[in-house]
């Protein structure tokens, strides 16, 4: 009869023996394509609803953005630091604590969704309008949120499982999870808004359903006997060590989408008074386009993580730093294009999204002023992780915070005031510079301490 010890040596020794190249390309290429597909779900509703119900429609789903990005904050807490933790566990062989990370990891999850989700849709109207939606806008970001919002409870259910799955050595497994669900998407989007003529309310509905199916998908994984890490008996009551280390390491991914949640609230009623619905609706396409190159980059990241962790656990420390270099310069890689696009096709980008000529207009004009710095996001996005992965949490969220909140919301205070509109979109460009400044010192000092 196979031991549990031999079902964690089976397909995780390798993390600890095969080239790291091989390693991030194997464990990346999965969490890539899934991170991609996933983000059709966002991509595919946002150009669905441009080009079948209008402008409005699409200011509407942008001031939903930071009611997603609370929930997702709230998931990302618990999947990122579990799957961080699991991975140091199993490179340390302690199978009895992967499994108590398991198990905590489900019965919080539970609990947190039993307690958003019903203020969420009591408060919806007054929380979208405190998010800057108008009389003509408020209706679709009501209307999208509030049929989504079983579709948002299993999103984080299928994100939190399928970060786990990929942490205990499954990563191909994780993403098929989310093939699954996006392949749905899109082809569940053109029925129900355009078939069924259900519009904004059809995007959602396309969503609740694959992501139904994807949570079911991703959680007999974790039923299954043959799983290197499953579910069990005993695991699941909430210990405080155990929650302690999770959360504190999975604080970091969690603090960048609640600070995601204040900046889209204050660019969107910066926006508002600046340029208008248009400039709310041209910063969805922004983010729409930006979000698909950072997704790609958090999915390298994703296989970069198990790697990383095993090794940090296992004390092969000079795996991890070639395991950071290797992802920052295939991150790097993928920045500078997405800068090109944005500075170079701003305008086909934005027909991708709508008909409107006015909105193509000022999204043309913005995407390249916002875009100036973006090349070392990539390198912010992978320093950020690394920390995360050897369980540097402080290091993590500070890395995650000057970005988005120490020096973009003063900048976004500040600029508009002589610039005007355009001093919103320059205010990306100069976070970004001032960020990687600081990065750069931070991991070059952490990098030192391992070449030995």
């Amino acid at each position: 009869m196979t031991t549990e010890k031999e079902y964690t040596q089976g397909n995780l020794s390798e993390l600890s023996s095969l080239p790291v190249g091989r390693l991030l390309w194997q464990y990346s290429l999965p969490a890539v394509i899934g991170m991609l597909v996933m983000s059709l779900y966002n991509v595919v509703d946002r150009i669905f609803i441009g080009q079948g119900v209008g402008p409005d429609a699409i200011t509407g789903l942008t001031l939903t953005f930071p009611v997603m990005n609370i929930t997702a904050a709230l998931g990302v807490l618990i999947g990122a630091g579990a799957s961080a933790r699991i991975s140091i566990l199993l490179g340390a062989k302690d199978l009895r604590g992967a499994h108590l990370v398991l198990g905590n990891a489900l019965s919080l999850l539970l609990l947190i969704m039993a307690t958003y989700l019903p203020l969420f849709a009591i408060f919806l109207d007054d929380i979208l309008t405190a998010f800057g939606a108008d009389n003509e806008s408020l209706p679709y970001a009501y209307c999208y949120m509030i049929w989504v919002l079983p579709g948002i409870a299993l999103t984080n259910i299928t994100f939190t499982f399928n970060n786990l799955m990929r942490a205990s050595g499954y990563p191909r497994k994780a993403m098929i999870t989310m093939i699954i669900g996006a392949v749905l998407n899109v082809a569940l989007d053109p029925l129900f808004i355009f078939t069924f003529d259900m519009g904004i309310k059809g995007a959602a509905i396309a969503t609740d359903i694959s992501m139904l199916v994807s949570s079911v998908f991703v959680m007999s994984h974790f039923f299954d006997r043959r799983s290197n890490v499953r579910f069990r008996r005993g695991i699941y009551r909430l210990r405080a060590h155990v929650i302690g280390k999770m959360l504190y390491i999975g604080a970091a991914p969690s603090l960048v989408n609640a600070a995601s949640c204040a900046i889209n609230v204050i660019i969107n009623i910066s926006l508002a008074r600046y340029g208008g619905n248009l400039a709310i609706a041209a910063a969805g396409i922004f983010t729409t386009y930006t979000s698909l190159i950072c997704m790609t980059i958090v999915g390298i990241c994703q296989g970069m993580q198990p790697i990383v962790g095993y090794n940090f656990g296992a004390g092969n420390y000079h795996r991890l730093r070639k395991a950071f270099w290797l992802t920052t310069l295939v991150a790097s890689i993928l920045t500078a294009a997405g800068a090109a696009g944005g500075m170079l096709v701003a305008e086909k980008i934005a027909r991708a999204f709508t008909t409107d000529s006015h909105l193509i207009e000022v999204t043309a004009s913005a995407l390249p002023l916002a875009m100036l710095v973006f090349l070392p996001v990539g390198f912010q996005i992978v320093s950020t992780n690394f920390f995360m992965a050897i369980g540097s949490a402080g290091k993590s969220i500070f890395l995650s915070l000057i970005r988005q909140v120490i020096f973009l919301i003063p900048l976004l205070l500040v600029l508009p005031l002589s610039l005007g509109l355009k001093g919103i979109w320059l205010s990306f460009p100069a976070s970004d510079l001032l960020a990687t400044l600081v990065t750069a010192c931070m991991i070059l000092t952490q990098l030192r301490k391992y070449r030995n």
